[in-house]
């Protein structure tokens, strides 16, 4: 697959990713209205969020200047090949 390249797509795709978890999130709440369910729907959100930054940002800075991230599937590519690989 080709890598998106065109900054207003690149715009629109980041627009409608905030468009769908907001609408999948009220959705969610809205089944079930309780401070319970909202409270960790927003832990389960703030978790994702920062395992991403951990995934391409920590990694890279910290851990492994060699890595490059360009996607989670290359970060989970990039986990397995550590494992099966670890250095001496």
């Amino acid at each position: 697959m080709k890598d998106l390249t065109n900054p207003g797509w690149i715009k629109f795709k980041g627009i409608l990713f905030l468009i769908v978890g907001l609408l999948s999130s009220a959705l969610l709440v809205l089944e079930c209205p309780t401070l319970k369910i909202g409270v960790l729907l927003a832990i389960a959100i703030w978790c994702f969020c920062r395992f991403y930054y951990f995934a391409f940002y920590v990694i890279e800075h910290y851990v492994d200047p060699n890595y490059r991230f360009s996607g989670l599937w290359s970060f989970a590519h990039y986990l397995v090949e550590k494992k099966r690989h670890p250095k001496a």
